[in-house]
């Protein structure tokens, strides 16, 4: 079966010094297998909320969240942790490196806590290394590798155990122009090579160019979805 996922009338708010935050309303939204999904809007729209929430970083106050088959919402805390750590790759903006690793270390890292013995992690992480362009980098440490680089390792971090949910929060903003192309080329590359699920909170214009699906958030609703960016479609369920 494909991987699937989907979220239903997902609310979340947030107390902050006795103030009450909504930062999503009534959300309910499905994304496709094997395309690179784009959640776009400003800063503070709850796109990244949305993302916490459709992996299982977070519970909603209400809704439901379905991922592969099962009710996020129905597993308890180890419950979930497991989920993510079988099922889910992650891709942040500050790339997240252990400064004492190299990169293959950094990548056989994630392959260690699942208990792949030794022999099979370092081989899978060394062609994981490969498949984003650091195979004859692998030796380095974080701090004799680029910007681009770090973020890049990163990504082969998220791939090596060949999840079916990969999930990116802003993964360019740090970046240059040619390596937030770059980037943003294997995300997408990806999720047409694996079949995988991929979603993707950006407001990069990079980004948005190059995913297959745009999906806009204004003030924690959905505000506009398209697969082709130069027709959008109006969601009415989003009102």
């Amino acid at each position: 079966m494909p991987p699937s996922l989907s979220v239903s009338a997902l609310s979340k708010s947030y107390v902050v010094q006795g103030i009450r935050t909504q930062a999503l309303s009534d959300v309910s939204l499905s994304v496709d297998p094997g395309a690179l999904s784009l959640i776009s809007g400003p800063s503070g729209c709850g796109k990244s909320t949305l993302l916490s929430l459709m992996s299982g970083l977070s519970r909603p106050d209400r809704g439901a969240v379905h991922a592969l088959g099962i009710g996020l919402g129905t597993l308890d805390d180890a419950a979930r942790d497991a989920f993510r750590l079988a099922h889910c790759g992650f891709v942040f903006q500050g790339f997240n490196l252990f400064p004492a690793l190299d990169a293959c270390e950094q990548v056989q890292l994630v392959l260690d806590y699942q208990g792949v013995p030794d022999g099979e992690a370092r081989r899978r992480a060394r062609e994981a290394l490969e498949l984003v362009g650091l195979g004859r980098r692998s030796h380095l440490r974080p701090a004799e590798l680029s910007g681009g680089e770090k973020q890049r390792v990163a990504i082969a971090r998220a791939i090596v155990k060949q999840p079916r949910l990969l999930f990116a929060d802003e993964p360019t903003s740090a970046l240059d122009s040619v390596n937030g192309a770059v980037v943003t080329t294997l995300l997408r590359d990806i999720a047409h090579r694996s079949g995988a699920i991929v979603v993707c909170v950006s407001h990069d214009p990079r980004l948005i160019a190059r995913a297959d699906r745009v999906i806009e958030m204004e003030d924690g609703r959905l505000l506009r979805d398209s697969r082709d960016p130069c027709s959008p479609r109006r969601l009415e369920t989003s009102r």
